[in-house]
């Protein structure tokens, strides 16, 4: 006799409920249909089990992430850095960035202070000492570290909000309507400009943006190898 089919999603259980099996279905929901659709009850179908039951293996939806987002980084060994520490202050720029990119609930990583420690705070504290060896002092790291990060922040919600739009669009974007309505006389730059604009814009240009940043940041600044002052 062939077993009933259970209901639910992908995730089927054939050992008792573990934190390790919610988080394999929590991260099937993730890549199959994308950070809006998870949700506890939503979780709870993919395992065929009662929200209720799930409750007694998970707290709430904050600490379904926090196990996700130890799930990313279990294993991982962390990279070498660059000896020069400009290159390693660069270098850890970039990792805050590929760290917090590889997220899909980017908007609840940055809006937690504790979902944000476990992902990225000792790239945080390698971006910062890179800083200070680089001649800058503890303070003056600390505002590169901010500039840094609202760079960064801003780039990866841009992205991901811009291609969430786009991919839900089946017409021309507003930008696009308005700018092909613009007058040469007035709007010369624009104008000259629109048809390439979305080429343009679609490119990646965070790498060059980020080189440019750090290089401003630390203009004038002579390199103190081992200073932690």
């Amino acid at each position: 006799m062939k077993p009933r089919n259970r209901r639910g999603g992908g995730a089927r259980r054939s050992a008792p409920l573990s934190q390790e099996t919610i988080v394999r279905a929590a991260l099937h929901i993730l890549d199959s249909e994308g950070p809006q659709r998870l949700s506890m009850r939503r979780l709870a179908k993919e395992l065929s089990i009662t929200p209720m039951a799930l409750y007694h293996h998970v707290r709430d939806r904050h600490e379904l992430l926090l196990l996700l987002v130890a799930s990313r980084s279990q294993g991982r060994a962390r990279p070498v850095l660059p000896e020069d520490p400009r290159e390693r202050l660069l270098a850890a720029a970039q990792l805050l960035h590929d760290t917090l990119a590889q997220y899909p609930f980017l908007n609840e990583i940055l809006a937690s202070p504790d979902l944000l420690a476990v992902s990225a705070l000792w790239v945080m504290e390698a971006l910062l000492d890179a800083a200070v060896e680089c001649g800058l002092t503890l303070e003056e790291a600390a505002q590169a570290h901010q500039a840094i990060w609202h760079f960064t922040v801003g780039v990866l919600l841009i992205r991901t909000t811009s291609r969430r739009h786009h991919a839900e669009l089946t017409r021309p974007t507003r930008r696009e309507q308005v700018f092909a309505t613009l007058s040469p006389d007035t709007f010369p730059r624009l104008t000259s400009l629109a048809d390439h604009w979305p080429s343009l814009t679609a490119r990646d240009s965070h790498r060059e943006a980020l080189e440019d940043i750090v290089e401003g940041l630390l203009v004038g600044r002579p390199t103190h190898p081992g200073e932690h002052a």
